[in-house]
């Protein structure tokens, strides 16, 4: 490792729809280094690195490789100046195979499939992956994924490889192995930027630590000068401590009967026996990492991922329920406002008054031979009104919306079928701050109603705000269970990454 930085950040700031992912940010990787970028979920730390790799541009400030500004507009662009991102969510090409992945974008006019298998053979053998350069990349496992990954940024000759959340998936060997190859890049003079929220490996494993905090670095300096409690003091700062909390005592249970139960639910690799009870009039807080199993739990529960055979039991009002379409759980007075609302949230075309009218008509116009059009733009007008929702004119498309009235005709398409448990994942995500202040208090009045209501929240401010019963999810089961009384941003993370 050098004093030389071949990456640096002066400044830098990203902002989406006014709120700041990033802010003033400086930043430097040096050269032959192993950098650990530390913080919450949504603390600036993919948005940070995604700037470094060209896939998003800056708002503002200036990002230099080996001293010189640059300007990337495309990823292309940046792995001409050598580098390269392994993402979390792997960006191959499920249809193609191995070999044709790792070559992709260094194709020659004229191709020859054995040469592309020889050459991917030879990078995957070189860093000692058994990975089969002839199978489809649709059908590896996550692990050999991202070798994949991995081993398209070596044969693209990387000076800077960037791994967001690269052990999330990864068993304990698989682990050991990747930081081996780490090191051994670096001693090649290979500079490497890793995300991660188990705080030990960057202890051990990093050169240096970044710690960021609401889009702002907030410290940074070699790994020999941190130790767990300092980087979580860094992480949390002291607006979570508990002078900050707002001063709102506990709801009482409406009753001593859950509406729901959740009992030893598997699923895959993703939830591991979690079990937990959700009460009628409280708000059921689930805090965890990202790949912690607290929305895919929640996808178990709506029927829309099925659980493994015998993976548990769910009881719904005391009578155990499995659903295999989600249509029967929104039957069942089940809703799921999704983390993802451009995904899978709304019909973007169509105007906020459809959006909610369908919701309506996914339980209620069951079996019905008329759809009855006054009773759904009635009950349409009626939520837009109650939840504020703004739009220029009534047919304007939801898409062309702000994110906050976005998030809000998603809370109203669920909110209008009447259920009796809602499952807000990350309401709050992507909107500006008054939109935020609105859809808490939504989340607030409809626990106050005596409905169930379970809060998914990457962000711990919220969690600790609105919930009166936190649940920690790690590693696919509830690893620690707090009352609002005993809840602290310190015990939850430490629970989550401890």
């Amino acid at each position: 490792m050098t004093d030389h930085p071949i990456v640096s950040l002066r400044g830098v700031t990203k902002t989406y729809g006014g709120i700041d992912a990033l802010a003033d940010a400086d930043f430097d990787l040096l050269q032959g280094e192993i950098h650990a970028l530390v913080g919450e979920n949504g603390a600036g730390k993919s948005t940070l690195c995604k700037l470094i790799a060209g896939v998003v541009t800056p708002s503002a400030g200036t990002i230099s490789v080996d001293g010189a500004a640059v300007v990337f507009a495309t990823p292309k662009d940046a792995s001409r100046r050598g580098i390269s991102m392994v993402y979390q969510e792997t960006s191959l090409v499920p249809q193609l195979t191995v070999a044709q992945n790792i070559v992709l974008g260094r194709e020659r006019t004229f191709n020859s499939v054995r040469r592309v298998r020889n050459a991917a053979r030879q990078v995957l053998q070189g860093l000692n992956f058994k990975v089969d350069p002839s199978q489809l990349a649709g059908s590896l496992s996550a692990a050999k994924r991202q070798m994949v990954e991995i081993a398209r940024a070596v044969l693209n000759e990387a000076r800077v490889i960037i791994f967001d959340e690269p052990t999330a998936a990864l068993t304990p060997e698989e682990t050991d192995h990747l930081f081996d190859l780490m090191r051994s890049l670096k001693r090649k003079g290979v500079s490497m930027i890793f995300i991660s929220h188990a705080l030990e490996e960057a202890l051990r494993h990093s050169d240096r630590i970044t710690v960021l905090r609401n889009g702002r670095v907030m410290t940074s300096g070699p790994a020999s000068s941190f130790d767990r409690s300092l980087l979580i003091q860094h992480m949390i700062g002291d607006e979570l401590k508990e002078a900050g909390r707002p001063a709102r005592a506990a709801r009482p249970a409406l009753s001593a009967l859950p509406i729901l139960q959740v009992e030893n639910v598997r699923m895959g690799n993703m939830v591991n026996n979690m079990s937990f009870s959700v009460f009628p009039g409280e708000i059921t807080g689930i805090a965890g990492l990202i790949g912690s199993g607290r929305s895919e739990v929640a996808k178990v529960i709506m029927g829309h991922t099925k659980r493994n055979f015998g993976g548990g039991r769910i009881w719904l009002d005391g009578r155990e329920v499995r659903y295999r379409l989600p249509a029967q759980a929104v039957a069942d007075g089940i809703a799921y406002v999704s983390e993802d609302r451009k995904l899978d949230g709304f019909f973007e075309t169509m105007s906020a008054a459809d959006n909610i009218g369908l919701g309506w008509l996914a339980k209620f116009g069951r079996r019905r031979l008329r759809t009855p059009l006054q009773t759904m733009r009635r009950l349409a007008s009626e939520w837009e009104r109650r939840l504020s929702i703004r739009a220029t004119n009534l047919n304007q498309p939801v898409l062309s919306l702000s994110g906050g009235n976005q998030q809000k005709v998603v809370i109203a398409k669920s909110l209008v079928q009447n259920p009796r448990l809602v499952i807000f994942d990350e309401p709050t995500r992507g909107v500006d701050v008054g939109a935020i202040a609105e859809i808490r208090s939504i989340i607030r009045g409809f626990a106050e109603s005596g409905a169930g209501v379970i809060l998914i929240s990457s962000y711990l401010p919220e969690i600790l705000e609105l919930s009166d019963r936190i649940l920690v999810a790690k590693s696919g089961t509830i690893a620690a269970e707090f009352s609002r009384a005993e809840a602290s941003a310190a015990k939850i993370l430490h629970a989550a990454i401890h």
